[in-house]
């Protein structure tokens, strides 16, 4: 058995949701914490278990942050954490248990997985892992939108993420 340690100094979560049908707004959960248990050896083995913290929402706007945080959007002061729960790992994808605001949903990501390296700074084993795929945010009951004069609405209702994961690892 593999023991990890999920280094977050080293690791973000970004997304991405189309605004005003024209461009592109981004931003990161600047708290989350993966816990990986399994053989490294064996990517079939692993169960991996990622929380999110809502409130750490970050677009560079404080007001939007601050939006993003009520009911309109995550609700965080009901709702304290996204999970997500893996169900089935392998080395191009990943499947599992995505809860938003209550609402549980099975999701399948792309899984880029990086092999094991050696950090020449502290001489510890590395892993990382790069997971990216899309949400509708509508299916976890994040509907605010507001309809265009111009046509289409303001905001998309798919979500693009990337998530990247580095750990220090021990056989």
């Amino acid at each position: 058995m593999t023991q990890f340690t999920f280094d977050s100094v080293h690791s973000s979560l970004e997304f991405q949701i189309k605004h005003l049908m024209v461009s592109k707004v981004k931003g990161t959960f600047d708290q989350f914490d993966v816990n990986v248990e399994g053989d490294i050896n064996d990517l079939s083995s692993l169960k991996a278990t990622v929380t999110i913290d809502p409130k750490s929402i970050n677009t560079a706007n404080e007001d939007r942050d601050n939006h993003l945080k009520s009911g309109d959007f995550f609700g965080t002061d009901e709702f304290d954490k996204i999970t997500f729960v893996t169900k089935e790992i392998s080395e191009n994808s990943v499947v599992g248990d995505l809860t938003i605001k209550g609402e549980t949903h099975e999701e399948k990501f792309d899984v880029e997985f990086n092999g094991v390296s050696k950090n020449p700074m502290n001489g510890e084993q590395v892993t990382g892992f790069i997971v990216t795929g899309k949400i509708n945010r509508e299916q976890y009951g994040i509907n605010f939108n507001q309809a265009l004069e111009t046509g289409g609405v303001m905001l998309g209702k798919d979500v693009k993420f990337e998530a990247s994961a580095e750990f220090s690892v021990q056989d």
